[in-house]
């Protein structure tokens, strides 16, 4: 890595999601107030309230719409249109 293109913080910080408690570590100048201890280690903490691993895009667990229910409805109010 050459040396000096860096800023100064670029440091190890901890990414936590809040809706499932996943945690991971990666590099980056983020400014933070909050530390976390994770595996005997102390690391700034960000939070986050989605992240890769409860994305619906990325764990295919995306909420599917009731598309028959509304088809049903559609049909049944404009039935009484019909030739």
């Amino acid at each position: 890595m050459k040396t000096g293109i860096h800023p100064e913080n670029y440091r190890l910080v901890a990414f936590k999601d809040m809706s499932n408690e996943d945690i991971f570590i990666t590099k980056s100048t983020v400014e933070t107030k909050e530390t976390i201890d994770h595996d005997g280690v102390e690391y700034p903490l960000v939070k986050l309230e989605i992240s890769r691993t409860s994305h619906p895009y990325y764990t295919g667990k995306s909420k599917l719409v009731d598309t028959a229910g509304r088809i049903d409805k559609f049909k049944n109010k404009y039935s009484k249109f019909k030739k």
